[in-house]
């Protein structure tokens, strides 16, 4: 399988535990995890904040007044992919937990979900188009060794 290249800036803000996160996502990890999940070139910035920083995000741009998993600001789709992904840390640690996996595990599972967005899928459009995403998702997860995020 060819992957499409990718430019990646990954960035921390400040936020408790950022010495486990860092750990857990090291730009070699998160470069394949994206590429992964890339049907063109991209760049693409990862920022990975606290929760001040994700509320503060989520309620300029979604206009909802709380720090949410991951969002997605994309700008361009050709001739090349770019775009910002941001994921709260400490939204990720409480869903990897609540949900019973790792913290990578999560946080693979959330850039391939970014990086579709990234592209154009959607989920809130129709239940199809959820359905189709997720089964996307799982696929691309599953190619990299990950289980099934949506499995009950």
């Amino acid at each position: 399988m060819t992957l499409n290249q990718l430019s990646l800036s990954l960035q921390f803000g400040k936020f408790d535990n950022l010495a486990e996160h860092r750990a857990t996502l090291p730009r070699h990890k998160v470069t394949r995890w994206i590429r992964h999940a890339l049907s063109t070139d991209a760049e693409i910035t990862v920022r990975i904040v606290g929760a001040e920083e994700g509320q503060q995000l989520n309620r300029e741009y979604r206009k909802k007044d709380y720090a949410t998993n991951v969002l997605t600001f994309d700008y361009t789709m050709e001739p090349i992919v770019t775009a910002d992904l941001v994921l709260c840390a400490p939204v990720v640690e409480r869903e990897a937990q609540e949900q019973n996996k790792s913290l990578e595990e999560h946080y693979a599972h959330l850039l391939v979900h970014g990086a579709l967005h990234a592209q154009g899928w959607d989920h809130e459009t129709s239940a199809e188009d959820a359905d189709e995403m997720e089964a996307y998702e799982t696929a691309i997860l599953q190619e990299l060794g990950f289980a099934d995020p949506y499995a009950k």
